[in-house]
């Protein structure tokens, strides 16, 4: 054990004080008795002989009881060092109940807030340049071949390159959105609206959607296009997933707790293990076909915006995740 680390061991006497001048007014006060302690005892001995027995005892009570009164400072001051070197792995014992004490607990409250979101900066910047690798690469891949005349530029080769731009600018467009949402700078602007007629526009794209809202009159108080975001990419995941022939339903009903919104398809579904960490960024639930990761982030940040909650419920075989909107 280092002797630093041996020396924050040590116990701190004055920690339980609430108050920073309390303790220095302590201090004093135990420094005072103390040298009169030592005069008193040293009475018979020559003046300058007591004194300095005086003076060595009120030293050596002073660093018995002001140890941790400053060293939390020290300690935040070392961090602050490793933080600009980029480590925030460094915290500060915070025990005292003093000003200082707060102090560092706010210190160390400000190192865990740094800490996760300089992982998650460097996770973003590894999962965006690995998902912008792929269809750049295969984009690429297409206009070389024309450019040196391996391929001609025909209708299918250029849908090629069209849908790898496709898939560029979806990646684009998800992570700004997504970006938004969690900077807070998307405001919700609630309006009550139909369901059916809500959902009959935003599956439009897809045949293969069945639609059930009960009651079919049923309204919801909700932001349209945050809810947009939500339906849009639950619908493209579950119908990206789904076996050919088979159908992806939608249905819509009140419930004690709000509106429930469920998207429920026969595909492979999403393992037990996988229910929560899903709607994390790049999660793809064990699919490796199409789409970037983010939908299903993005569907939980709007939902969450509206106060409700995303979860995938347990099915077999096939996906079900089901959405709730407070009534209010």
């Amino acid at each position: 054990m280092r002797l630093s680390d041996a020396v924050r061991r040590l116990p701190r006497p004055l920690d339980p004080l609430g108050s920073f001048k309390l303790k220095v007014s302590l201090i004093v006060g135990i420094v005072l008795v103390v040298a009169s302690v030592v005069f008193w005892i040293g009475a018979g001995w020559q003046f300058r002989y007591s004194l300095l027995a005086a003076l060595v005892m009120s030293l050596a009570a002073t660093q018995v009881l002001a140890h941790g009164m400053t060293s939390p400072l020290r300690e935040m001051t070392s961090a602050a060092k490793a933080m600009a070197r980029g480590d925030y792995s460094t915290r500060v014992r915070a025990t005292s109940r003093d000003e200082v004490g707060q102090l560092a607990e706010a210190f160390n409250t400000m190192a865990t807030d740094l800490e996760a979101a300089d992982t998650y900066r460097r996770e973003l910047i590894g999962n965006v340049s690995h998902e912008l690798k792929t269809p750049i690469a295969a984009l690429r891949a297409v206009l070389e071949n024309m450019v040196d005349g391996v391929t001609d530029p025909e209708p299918d080769t250029l849908a090629v390159a069209l849908k790898q731009t496709e898939k560029l600018g979806d990646l684009v467009t998800e992570l700004l959105d997504l970006s938004r949402l969690e900077g807070g700078v998307l405001p919700l602007r609630p309006e009550r609206f139909g369901v059916r007629g809500f959902l009959d526009v935003v599956t439009s794209e897809h045949n293969c959607v069945r639609i059930d809202v009960q009651p079919p009159h049923l309204e919801v108080s909700a932001d349209r296009s945050r809810l947009t975001q939500v339906v849009t990419n639950l619908i493209d995941n579950a119908v990206r997933h789904a076996p050919r022939g088979t159908e992806v339903t939608m249905s819509a009903y009140s419930a004690a707790d709000g509106i429930r919104l469920e998207v429920v398809d026969e595909g492979p579904g999403i393992a037990r293990t996988e229910h929560f960490s899903v709607f994390d960024r790049f999660t793809r639930g064990g699919a490796v076909d199409g789409g970037t990761g983010l939908g299903l982030a993005i569907a939980r940040w709007a939902t969450e915006l509206h106060g409700g909650t995303i979860e995938v419920l347990d099915r077999t075989p096939g996906c079900h995740i089901r959405v709730q909107i407070p009534h209010s």
